[in-house]
């Protein structure tokens, strides 16, 4: 699980989760829950972070991810927020009209995440249907 960098070896793995501004349900519509998704997946790969386990839900986003070693959860937040924030605006002119200042996002959580607890931790991003019942 180790990943070699130029003059390092180790690993930097978060569980992430953000949720929309106010908490409302945005992404309750199938295409709103991919423009989201894509929009994350994007701003992933523009700033070299892997994807471990994705789950976009009506009010929040669930993740776990490998970040650049050196990078931190809080500089990683504000790289993913920003930057779907801005795709899913561009997506989306409508969504302006419930938030009229442009922020989409609101509070945030980050935790990292061990070798042994990694499993549990995907396991608990796939099934996030199941933890919140729908």
């Amino acid at each position: 699980m180790y990943k070699k960098y130029n003059h390092t070896v180790g690993y930097n793995i978060w569980k992430i989760e953000w949720c929309t501004k106010y908490r409302y349900k945005i992404f309750t519509k199938f295409f709103m829950m991919m423009y989201c998704k894509v929009a994350v997946e994007e701003a992933c790969k523009r700033y070299e972070m892997e994807i471990l386990a994705l789950k976009v839900m009506p009010q929040h986003i669930h993740m776990v991810v490998s970040l650049p070693r050196g990078m931190t959860d809080i500089k990683a937040l504000q790289l993913l927020k920003g930057f779907t924030s801005r795709l899913i605006f561009l997506l989306c002119p409508d969504l302006r009209k419930r938030y009229p200042k442009g922020h989409l996002w609101g509070g945030s959580f980050a935790a990292t995440v061990g070798e042994t607890e990694l499993d549990e931790a995907i396991d608990y991003v796939n099934n996030q249907e199941i933890h919140h019942r729908f």
